[in-house]
C-alpha cells in the first residue's frame, strides 16, 4: 500500500491515533511490535494557533518512530490550514484529518465527526488543507452521523476527487460512539467502488489476529488500522502480523511477560514525561492486562495506586510471580 511516495508494504498495520495513549513511548513500543505506521495523539488546531505548550508538544517527532503521521482537528478552515502547516514544518510522512472523533466535547462543537452534519465545511476544509501543504493529506472519519444518514460512500468520493491520498473508515457511526458491533459492510463498499483508487483503511474492532484476517479477506480493506484493542497490549501487532504471514497463532502471551512489557511501558513513559506525568499516563495500560485474573483485585489496585516507578515495578513482579503458573485463556 502506497500513500504518496511511502510504501508501507502488503496489508500494512496502522496505529491508530489516540489521545492520551499514543504519546512517542507507546508509539515507539508498538512499532517495535509490529505496527507498520504510527499516528500522534489527535492535537487541536485552535490550540496549535493559540501556541498551547501541551499541544505543541504533540507536534514532536522521534526518528526511531517513523512513519508518522500527525493528525489534526477543528471546524475553522483558516486555523486548520495554519495548523496543518505547523504539523507539516515537525516533517511527518504525512498529515491526517480528525473527522471522526465522536466524543462531545469535540463532535458537539462542529469538530471531528460533528463535520460529519456539514459536508461542504468538511470539503472546504480538507481542499485548503490539501491545497496548503507539500506533503500527503489522509482522513479518518465514520460511516456517519447516525444510522439515518450513512453517508460515508458519497463522502469517500469526494474527499478522492479533493486530492486526499488515504481514507480510514471506522465502521460505526457517531451516535454509537464505541458501542455494539463495527460494521465493516460500507467500508467494503467503498473500496469495491470502481471509482476509488486511494487506499481505503478499516478500522473498528480488530481486536485479534483471526478478526484481522477475516475483515482483510471479506472486505479487501488495504490496510488495517488499530485502536484500543492496542491500549495494554502493544504485542497484538505481532500477533496479527504472524497470523497474516503464516496462518499460524502465536502463544498467548504469559501473565510474567505482560509484566515485563507493562513495566517496559511505565518506564519509557516516564523517561519522556516524567515520573509523576508518566506514571498517569501509563495506568490506562496497566489497567488492561491483568483484570481477568482470579483473585488480582487487590494486586490490581496497588498497581494502579502506587506512585512511583519502584513501587510499580515491584507490584508488576510480585503479580509475575503470583501467576507464573496460570494459564492465560485464549484470546477474543
Amino acid at each position: 500500500m502506497r500513500i504518496g511516495d511511502l510504501d508501507l508494504g502488503k496489508h500494512p498495520l496502522l496505529l491508530a491515533p489516540m489521545e492520551d495513549v499514543t504519546d512517542p513511548s507507546f508509539r515507539i513500543l508498538c512499532k517495535e511490535h509490529g505496527a507498520d505506521m504510527m499516528y500522534t495523539e489527535f492535537v487541536s488546531a485552535d490550540a496549535l494557533v493559540r501556541n498551547v505548550n501541551r499541544s505543541l508538544r504533540k507536534l514532536e517527532l522521534l526518528e526511531e518512530e517513523r512513519p508518522v503521521g500527525i493528525q489534526i482537528y477543528g471546524k475553522d478552515i483558516d486555523k486548520m490550514v495554519v495548523a496543518a502547516q505547523m504539523a507539516e514544518a515537525a516533517k511527518p510522512e504525512l498529515i491526517d484529518l480528525n473527522f471522526g472523533c465522536p466524543v462531545k466535547k469535540i463532535a458537539g462543537k462542529g469538530s471531528g465527526s460533528g463535520l460529519l452534519l456539514d459536508l461542504p465545511k468538511m470539503m472546504a476544509i480538507t481542499d485548503a488543507v490539501v491545497k496548503a501543504v507539500g506533503i500527503p493529506v489522509t482522513v479518518k472519519t465514520r460511516l456517519g452521523w447516525d444510522e439515518q444518514s450513512l453517508v460515508i460512500e458519497d463522502v469517500a468520493e469526494q474527499l478522492q476527487d479533493l486530492g486526499v491520498q488515504a481514507l480510514c473508515i471506522h465502521g460505526r457511526t457517531r451516535e454509537q460512539m464505541y458501542n455494539g458491533v463495527a460494521d465493516w459492510t460500507l467500508i467494503g463498499k467503498v473500496k469495491n467502488n470502481p471509482r476509488m483508487t486511494i487506499p481505503i483503511i478499516g478500522n473498528g474492532d480488530v481486536s485479534s489476529a483471526e478478526k484481522a484476517k477475516m475483515y482483510l479477506n471479506r472486505y479487501g480493506v488495504d490496510a488495517l488500522m488499530v485502536g484500543r484493542a492496542s491500549i495494554g497490549k502493544p504485542w497484538i501487532f505481532r500477533e496479527i502480523k504472524h497470523y497474516l504471514t503464516t496462518g499460524e497463532l502465536l502463544p498467548n502471551v504469559t501473565v510474567l511477560e505482560q509484566t515485563v512489557l507493562m513495566d517496559d511501558i511505565v518506564k519509557r513513559s516516564t523517561d519522556m514525561l516524567g515520573e509523576r506525568r508518566g506514571i498517569l499516563h501509563a495506568r490506562r495500560h496497566l489497567a488492561i492486562p491483568f483484570k481477568s485474573l482470579p483473585g488480582i483485585r487487590p494486586l490490581r489496585i496497588q498497581l494502579l495506586q502506587a506512585k512511583s516507578v519502584v513501587a510499580i515495578s515491584a507490584v508488576l513482579k510480585e503479580i509475575g510471580a503470583t501467576y507464573a503458573n496460570y494459564q492465560m485463556p485464549d484470546s477474543e
